[in-house]
C-alpha cells in the first residue's frame, strides 16, 4: 500500500513537471529574444519587464479593483446565460412543439457575432455594468444551448420509458433521469461557455467602463504601454485559466464519473 502511494505520488509530479516544463521554456525563449533585441524590445518587453509593470499596477492599487470589477462581470453574465441555455436546451430537447417553434429563432441569432451587438446593447443599456453583462450572457448562452439540447435530444427512449413504469411524475423524471442523463453535454457546453465569457469582458470593457481588465488593456494601448497592456493581458489569461481550472475541480468532486482532458 505505501508503495503504491510513493508511485502514485511519483506519477503526480512527473506529470506536474511535464506541464510546467514547456511553460518555463517559452518564458525564457521569450527572454532571450526581447532581451537581446532579436525583436524589438520596446514593440515586445521581456518578461522582467511585464513583472515590474505588473507589481507596479499591484502596488498603485488598482489592480484588485480592475480584477475584481472583470470577475463580477464574467461570473454574472457567466451564469445568467448558463442558466437560461440549460433551461431552453433542456426543453427544446425533449419536447417537439417546443423546439419547433423556439429553435428556428434561437438559429436565426446564434451565427451573429455576440461583438457585433455591442454597439447596439451600448444604444439600449448604456455603457454600465447591465449592458457588459448582458453582452456576456448573450455570448455565453449558445454553446451552452446547443450542447444541452444535443443532450437531452440523445438520451435513449428506452430510459424515459422505463422511468415512466416507476412515477407519473414528469418533475421527478426530469431530474431523476433527463438531466442527469445530459449532464456530460451540460458540463461541456460549460466549459466551452467559460473563455468565451473572458473574451466578451475584455470587448465589452474597452467601450464605456472605468474599471476592468479590458479598459486596462485598451487605455495601456493608447499610453504605448505595451508592458502594463502584456501584464493585463497575462492576468485575463490566467484568470480564464484558474477558472476553467476551478470549474473541472468541482466538477470531479461533484460528478466524479464525468471525464475530462
Amino acid at each position: 500500500m505505501l508503495l503504491n502511494r510513493k508511485h502514485y505520488s511519483k506519477d503526480k509530479i512527473v506529470q506536474l513537471v511535464i506541464k510546467i516544463v514547456p511553460i518555463l521554456l517559452f518564458i525564457l525563449l521569450w527572454q532571450v529574444v526581447s532581451s537581446n533585441e532579436i525583436i524589438n524590445s520596446k514593440l515586445f518587453p521581456p518578461p522582467t519587464e511585464v513583472l515590474d509593470a505588473l507589481l507596479f499596477w499591484i502596488k498603485s492599487g488598482v489592480f484588485w479593483v480592475d480584477v475584481n470589477a472583470s470577475i463580477w462581470r464574467m461570473l454574472a453574465g457567466f451564469l445568467i446565460g448558463s442558466l437560461l441555455g440549460i433551461l431552453a436546451g433542456m426543453l427544446t430537447g425533449r419536447f417537439r412543439k417546443i423546439n419547433f417553434t423556439i429553435v428556428p429563432l434561437i438559429q436565426i441569432f446564434r451565427p451573429l457575432p455576440p461583438v457585433a451587438i455591442i454597439p447596439l446593447v451600448i444604444v439600449w443599456l448604456g455603457i454600465y455594468d447591465p449592458a457588459k453583462i448582458f453582452s456576456i450572457s448573450f455570448a455565453v448562452f449558445f454553446p451552452v444551448w446547443i450542447n444541452a439540447h444535443l443532450g437531452a435530444n440523445s438520451i435513449p427512449k428506452n430510459y424515459l420509458r422505463s422511468a415512466g413504469l416507476l412515477t407519473t411524475s414528469k418533475l421527478h423524471i426530469f431530474y431523476a433521469v433527463l438531466f442527469p442523463a445530459a449532464l456530460p453535454s451540460v458540463i461541456a457546453g460549460l466549459r466551452t461557455a467559460i473563455p468565451i465569457a473572458f473574451v466578451m469582458v475584455y470587448v465589452s470593457e474597452i467601450a464605456g467602463a472605468s474599471a476592468g481588465l479590458g479598459y486596462r488593456i485598451s487605455i495601456s494601448h493608447l499610453a504605448y504601454r505595451i508592458d502594463i497592456m502584456m501584464a493585463a493581458l497575462f492576468v485575463l489569461a490566467l484568470a480564464g485559466a484558474l477558472t476553467d481550472l476551478l470549474f473541472t475541480f468541482l466538477v470531479r468532486i461533484v460528478f466524479p464519473w464525468i471525464k475530462f482532458l
